[in-house]
């Protein structure tokens, strides 16, 4: 009975995982091998290549997010980890304190802080210096995507270190080990599993986004989530083209995170030995 029990409560998310998941995953490939009459076409897979420059630019500037994301946020997950309880947790609340504003509002701040008019400028020009070409830039796209993604950098980095005994790094200490060496040899491959879940939960929302760079980087920094967007919407509607190009950076996405669940096992299996 207890065996029947647990089967059926499995029932529901597999539902869930036919319906907003396999079929929509399912629904993308038919239509990116076929073209409006239904009839099978490589056209949209062959027109999807045309994009792969884009493609390539967008997994730099996500790159690039996410290897700041993880310079800033290893050293501030270290040190709250090291932290008492309650300071830990009124840590945790204020880095989650954004993400309970709406991500677009939280875009559009950045967008008036950027602008040409906006905060850093004005206060530029209020001290005489020339103000500076801060929007629709690259470098403002990698900072949304910074601002808007260390969150999840940070979470799986800090639930790593929190299981860091203190006692290793004081034995360490006692071996004669100095702080970059404990860093090294302990520290560093105890939280490669951190590494490699915030590394993957920052690159795939980036390379995919549209809001930060539509917002913020302008027509010259055109991504892979803006080229769908705009398949997928207004008069330039294809449902054929964009399920193609979907499917390109889905493949990219699956090869990324399959590459790094391969690193997390592998790096779980060193910290096990």
């Amino acid at each position: 009975m207890i065996r029947l029990n647990a089967k059926w409560t499995s029932y529901p998310y597999i539902v869930w995982m036919l319906l907003f998941t396999i079929l929509p995953l399912l629904l993308v490939v038919y239509f990116a091998f076929t073209d409006s009459s239904g009839a099978f076409t490589l056209d949209n897979v062959k027109q999807s290549a045309l994009y792969i420059p884009t493609l390539v630019n967008s997994i730099y500037l996500a790159a690039l997010a996410t290897l700041f994301c993880l310079v800033l946020a290893y050293p501030f997950a270290f040190i709250m980890s090291r932290l008492s309880f309650s300071r830990q947790k009124m840590m945790s609340m204020l880095i989650m304190l954004p993400m309970w504003m709406n991500f677009l509002l939280r875009t559009y701040a950045w967008q008036a802080i950027l602008e040409d008019n906006g905060v850093i400028n004005t206060l530029l020009t209020a001290i005489g210096l020339p103000p500076a070409t801060l929007i629709n830039t690259s470098g403002a796209v990698v900072l949304g995507m910074v601002y808007n993604y260390i969150p999840f950098m940070i979470l799986p980095l800090y639930s790593i270190m929190t299981k860091i005994d203190k006692s290793i790094l004081e034995a360490s200490s006692d071996l004669g080990a100095g702080f970059f060496a404990t860093f090294r040899r302990v520290v560093l491959p105890l939280s490669l599993p951190g590494i490699v879940s915030g590394v993957t939960m920052v690159f795939v929302p980036a390379v995919s986004t549209f809001v930060i760079s539509g917002m913020l980087g302008g027509s010259g920094n055109y991504l892979i989530g803006d080229l769908i967007e705009v398949q997928f919407l207004g008069n330039s509607y294809d449902l054929n083209a964009g399920s193609a190009t979907s499917l390109l950076l889905m493949v990219v996405v699956l090869i990324t995170m399959a590459i790094f669940s391969r690193f997390e096992t592998e790096d779980s299996e060193e910290a096990l030995v």
